[in-house]
């Protein structure tokens, strides 16, 4: 057991690391030694498996990696702030960190869209790779500054499924009239070309596709489709998604209270936000994979793809839509050109490299060679 005096000159010491001699630290700057609490809102559930889960973990690592320092509360979605006033709540400083993704804030700035996903964008670890190293991660710093808010990547969902429909899609006549609930600028193209869109919370999903309300909606991927159970409803199951190849997450903090931690503690909440990343990213890839025999499984669900020529249709008005969002700010073109770039170095090298042994792969297990 340490004595009172060693507890002492450790706690000095470790002032002295982070910011000088006590009696020349500010006033703004939090002591290392004092433990501090954050309230730390989510945009969903505390259980819920992938997002919410990854939250808690999120802000356990933080606790663990400060020694009890720094303590963040996980309030899931309603809990502390409703689920899209997470952004609001954190740049207000009524909480102080927040769980979520950007393109719930599209009403602040469309280039948000960026940050979670768009139509025929990243893969989860290409999004983490323009942000890590091709310069999106500044812009994306860029884009939060106004609202005192400084955002980190929290890994992503994997790519999506394009969801689940009463009927089976042929041509792109089928879209017309169809009520669809689908988020983010996948709903902007479905729009475009005829699809109803209905916004509503996920809770809401299955009981409207239960009463006829809407035809179609889309969620998350095998894992959350699963434990949703929208098979019960609805048997026609597409994959792969459109509109979220890699549906990004994020922590957001305060700035003005991240400033006012001591340095090492600010670092603590990038690297656990880098390392809760990849736990989501994994979380995901692995349930993901597990999940979709089971779901396929279930009575008369059968799993389908849309046809090309849908999908090109889709493809030409993502770009329109893209290069809308790109024009309504120098920012946002800034982003869209910096998206644009990478997409197309990345794109060249999944083609040549990754995409080609994965085909090799599965010809390899096809026929038995593996």
């Amino acid at each position: 057991m340490e004595s009172k005096g060693s507890i002492n000159r450790r706690s000095v010491l470790t002032g002295l690391a982070v910011g000088g001699a006590a009696t020349l630290a500010t006033p703004a700057i939090v002591r290392a030694q004092d433990g501090i609490v954050w309230n730390m809102p989510m945009s969903w559930p505390k259980q819920l498996p992938g997002v919410g889960m990854n939250g808690v973990r999120f802000a356990e690592r933080v606790g663990k990696m400060s020694g009890g320092r720094l303590t963040i509360k996980v309030f899931g979605g309603g809990e502390l702030v409703p689920p899209l006033e997470v952004f609001d709540a954190v740049s207000s400083g009524t909480a102080e960190i927040g769980h979520a993704t950007s393109y719930y804030w599209q009403g602040k700035d469309k280039a948000f869209h960026f940050y979670t996903g768009v139509p025929f964008g990243f893969t989860q670890i290409e999004h983490a790779a323009w942000l890590e190293f091709g310069g999106g991660q500044q812009l994306w710093e860029k884009l939060c500054e106004p609202f005192g808010v400084v955002p980190f990547y929290a890994g992503a969902s994997g790519t999506q499924a394009g969801g689940w429909f009463a009927k089976e899609l042929k041509t792109l006549d089928d879209l017309k009239g169809l009520k669809m609930r689908i988020a983010g600028l996948g709903g902007e193209v479905l729009r475009r070309l005829g699809v109803s869109v209905v916004m509503m919370p996920a809770t809401d999903i299955f009981s409207a596709l239960q009463s006829g309300t809407i035809d179609a909606a889309e969620w998350v991927g095998p894992w959350n489709d699963l434990s949703f159970g929208l098979y019960k409803v609805v048997k026609n199951y597409y994959m792969p998604a459109f509109h979220e190849p890699g549906a990004g997450l994020e922590v957001i903090v305060n700035k003005e209270k991240l400033m006012s931690l001591p340095e090492d503690l600010r670092e603590i909440i990038k690297q656990a936000a880098k390392a809760t990343s990849l736990d989501t990213m994994a979380d995901y890839q692995y349930h993901n994979a597990i999940s979709l025999r089971p779901l396929l499984a279930k009575d008369g669900v059968k799993l389908r793809k849309l046809p090309d020529d849908m999908m090109m249709a889709m493809a030409k008005e993502s770009k329109a839509v893209l290069e809308e969002i790109g024009q309504t700010s120098p920012l946002a073109g800034e982003i869209y050109d910096s998206f644009l770039k990478f997409r197309e170095i990345s794109n060249e090298y999944i083609m040549d490299a990754e995409w080609e042994i994965l085909r090799l792969r599965a010809k390899a297990m096809e026929e038995g060679m593996l």
